[in-house]
């Protein structure tokens, strides 16, 4: 017969219930969190994601909902598809569309030219011969590229033989990435990984015929 200790009689300790936010927090971490998904999110999904009660969750979206209804507001969030999105208003459409349509379209570089965006970027002021000593490839097309695109510039000369050109970054390249400063640059790894920029083939740009080789050197 097996041995019976007391706290084997013990009643079993229940699960800690999670500590539940405060409305304010509650409603700003949602709002958080449907802003920056594409899909519609269910309640199952947002109760998980907060950690929260489901009750809570409805209470704090019907009122979350309710301030965006407010004329005032230019987005609404609403059920889709058995889920919760944000969204612009049906009212403003006409002016949200006639607005995106002037925007200038997303901007796309292929990795070789990400590749040596990041080598200026960490390195700047930095020569075309030492990019490509850096890379281990030429890269005369990427670079006109990338001074087309005003995401860098010609930052004078390098005092050594030859007086190859210095290139940098421009504020373009601030705003495109969405950089405060330079200081505010993310990891390498993650400077390849941003949203903004959809990347192209991988393949690398050959350099027009046209293009002199002191420009880049």
């Amino acid at each position: 017969m097996e041995s019976v200790f007391p706290e084997d009689l013990l009643p079993e300790e229940p699960a800690a219930a999670p500590i539940q936010m405060e409305d304010a927090k509650l409603k700003a971490v949602l709002e958080a969190i449907i802003y920056v998904t594409d899909e519609p999110l269910s309640l199952e999904q947002l109760c998980a994601a907060v950690e929260q009660p489901r009750d809570l969750i409805v209470a704090a979206l019907e009122q979350l909902t309710a301030d965006y209804e407010r004329p005032e507001r230019g987005l609404t969030i609403r059920e889709v598809a058995g889920g919760f999105k944000m969204s612009t208003k049906p009212e403003h459409h006409e002016e949200v569309r006639r607005f995106v349509k002037s925007l200038n379209p997303p901007l796309k570089l292929s990795l070789p030219a990400l590749e040596t965006l990041a080598v200026i970027a960490y390195k700047q002021p930095v020569t075309g011969p030492e990019i490509k000593e850096i890379r281990g490839v030429q890269g005369l097309g990427v670079l006109k590229t990338l001074l087309d695109r005003k995401l860098i510039v010609t930052a004078g000369h390098k005092d050594v033989v030859g007086k190859p050109v210095l290139y940098k970054t421009t504020r373009e390249f601030l705003v495109q990435f969405g950089l405060k400063d330079l200081g505010e640059l993310p990891t390498l790894k993650e400077f390849q990984e941003l949203a903004r920029f959809d990347t192209e083939t991988p393949a690398e740009a050959p350099a027009p015929a046209e293009e002199p080789a002191k420009v880049v050197e």
